[in-house]
């Protein structure tokens, strides 16, 4: 594995100037494009790191996997009446889809979807920024993670479209609360900073039936793991998702930070950071790293 991992990392570490950085967030503009690290947790506990792996970066819509994984106990199947479990086939900020489907986002890791997925953790949690970083915290097993203000700030500042998306889904009776709260708590969610060890730590009850092997904790059900996994095949990479799933073979979430996470359930789960995007949001070598990962590595979900 470790063998693995640093012989891809070497490929690419001057893999640089294919993408861009995601610069229309003026904080995420400041981040080198160089930046790189890999990191692999297994279930049995083992972890390999190369690169940049201590240096911490925003998760953004990686969070989108931890919301859900928190509401999905509290809820149950009635959260499916407020958000799909398809592929969107859109960009992950659309509004001609929202209004064309009544309200209803197409899955939890597009932006509307994940807007109601934090109105109704602000429903059961009040206290939701608190708890929230408390739950990524003992699934990393790490204390020394936080929001990042700035990132948080300037996101809010300019997220008009996604209020926007909020607005409607208002409209439609798809949202609760106040468009304004509900968006702040989702703006600092993205903002969460997290390195790739702490990432792939964090990941790893998701290839492992729902259980922390930290603690031994039930996170979420067998059968919700199975669920969040299988959503992040086909929806994480928003309409990239079916061109992941065909080169790379595995569950998976990214953000652009240039994070992704992927798992092979029942082994390992593995993070990446990257911070130059494509055209859909995706980091680059990030893409290649895991596809090459899965071919080197001999395993897939297929």
């Amino acid at each position: 594995m470790e063998t693995i991992i640093k012989s891809i990392y070497e490929n690419y570490k001057n893999s640089v100037g294919i993408g861009k950085v995601a610069d229309y967030i003026p904080p995420l503009a400041k981040v080198s494009h160089e930046k790189y690290a890999i990191s692999v947790c297994t279930v049995e506990g083992e972890r390999f790191n190369v690169g940049d792996w201590q240096e911490k970066f925003s998760i953004q819509s990686i969070s989108k996997v931890f919301t859900l994984s928190l509401l999905a106990p509290l809820v149950g199947p009635e959260l499916w009446e407020c958000v799909g479990k398809e592929p969107s086939g859109s960009p992950f900020n659309s509004l001609v889809q929202l209004e064309y489907e009544k309200g209803i986002p197409r899955n939890p890791f597009i932006n509307a979807g994940a807007l109601v997925v934090t109105d109704k953790l602000l429903e059961k949690i009040p206290n939701l920024d608190d708890v929230l970083l408390d739950y990524v915290r003992g699934l990393s097993g790490s204390q020394d993670i936080h929001f990042c203000r700035d990132v948080a700030a300037s996101e809010y500042a300019t997220g008009e479209r996604n209020k926007a998306l909020a607005h409607l889904m208002k409209s439609f009776g798809n949202f609760k609360g106040k468009v304004s709260t509900v968006f702040r708590a989702y703006c600092n969610q993205c903002s969460i900073e997290m390195s790739t060890s702490q990432l792939a730590q964090a990941f790893i009850f998701l290839a492992n039936k729902g259980v922390n092997p930290l603690n031994g904790e039930q996170v979420v059900s067998c059968r919700d793991a199975k669920r969040i996994n299988s959503l992040m095949l086909t929806c994480g990479f928003y309409d990239e998702s079916g061109d992941f799933a065909y080169r790379v073979g595995l569950p998976g979430k990214s953000g652009v930070g240039g994070g992704i996470v992927a798992v092979i359930p029942g082994k390992l789960s593995i993070a990446v950071w990257s911070p130059e995007l494509n055209r859909y949001g995706n980091s680059c070598r990030g893409i290649s790293t895991l596809a090459d990962f899965t071919t080197e590595l001999g395993i897939s979900v297929f």
